[in-house]
């Protein structure tokens, strides 16, 4: 996250220990990974930028990122959220979320002689790609994936005709294709890994040639917080998980600790939602948060355990990612006309 913005920071990296507070049995198992992920940090790192070298107003086209501190803070800053590329200005600057857009998107934000910075995570642009390659080659493609979100819209928009989506064990027995030998399957980059294969395993027992993707489509970070939350879980009897309602890795995190063993799990966006019958009986909690969550607000539910006996925190820690993108073309284009004319 760049310096200029005080109230969204990126995932810390600093390790947590221990507190110093006297032990009373109570604990706190922080994971890592957690928190934002490079995707997340290149795309509101974008709105920034744009927000610094063009100045406000700047429009996005839905979220940024699915985070409600996140889309506050810049929405005091300036910026102006819209659902439908129809709601900007002719002529005006737009910057597309980190989930993607659609050809028709793209379209449209030209016929309306649109400003456009695509902040598509680099990783979703990869299954866009997909998309096109196997349509190309006439496949039928299964895009595994929740219906509405805004991934998967952006995504099946790249070859309608081609994509069916399956999110459901029921969507399995709605699928047809007109080869069995020439499908295959994609995802939605944010799902819950092991879902995602049972879903999988239910499309292979129809269509035994089902062809898997060239290489993992659920992106790095939904996989490694996972993991290091199925790490912890079984010792938690109470795992946090900071992110919003509409984060679909958050929410599948909070599935991840239950099935790993943890005795109860809740998704919050800030401490101040943290009830506190929740806590009554517990001795370990777990805290975790998804791709799209600056570790500020992780901090600010560590503060408030700790007021309540919780002080003693340990991280348990998986992976480390030292995964970084470069900016979207336009702003780099941008920067470099602007250092050439100061």
């Amino acid at each position: 996250m760049s310096a200029a913005s005080p109230g969204i920071e990126p995932a810390g990296t600093t390790a947590i220990t221990g507190s110093g507070v006297p032990t009373t049995g109570k604990r706190v198992l922080l994971a890592k990974p957690r928190g934002y992920c490079a995707g997340v940090d290149r795309a509101v790192i974008a709105v920034e930028k744009a927000l610094e070298l063009y100045g406000a107003p700047v429009y996005v086209r839905k979220e940024i990122v699915h985070n409600r501190h996140v889309v506050e803070t810049l929405r005091d800053r300036g910026v102006i959220f819209v659902d439908e590329t129809s709601e900007v200005p002719e002529g005006a600057l737009v910057v597309f979320s980190a989930h993607g857009v659609s050809p028709a998107v793209h379209a449209e934000a030209a016929a309306r002689d649109l400003r456009t910075i695509d902040a598509t995570c680099p990783l979703v642009t990869k299954v866009h790609k997909e998309v096109n390659r196997f349509a190309n080659d006439d496949y039928d493609i299964l895009l595994i994936g929740h219906e509405g979100h805004e991934e998967v819209e952006g995504t099946a928009g790249e070859a309608p005709d081609h994509v069916q989506l399956v999110d459901t064990a029921e969507d399995v027995g709605k699928v047809s294709v007109r080869d069995p030998s020439k499908v295959i399957w994609l995802s939605q980059t944010t799902l819950s890994v092991d879902e995602t294969m049972e879903r999988v395993d239910q499309l292979k027992g129809r269509f035994p040639g089902l062809a898997d993707p060239p290489s993992d489509d659920i992106c790095y970070a939904t996989t490694n917080r996972q993991v290091a939350v199925k790490a912890m879980a079984a010792e938690c009897d109470l795992v946090l998980v900071v992110g919003s309602q509409n984060s679909s890795n958050s929410k599948r995190l909070v599935e991840v600790a239950l099935k790993a063993g943890a005795r109860a799990s809740h998704l919050i966006d800030f401490a101040r939602e943290i009830d506190e019958t929740w806590l009554e009986d517990v001795t370990t909690v777990g805290v975790t948060s998804g791709a799209s969550v600056p570790d500020l607000l992780v901090m600010e539910v560590l503060t408030y355990l700790a007021e309540r006996g919780w002080g003693d925190v340990d991280e348990v820690t998986t992976a480390n990612e030292k995964i970084a993108f470069a900016l979207p073309h336009e702003l780099r284009k941008a920067e470099r006309a602007k250092s050439c004319n100061d």
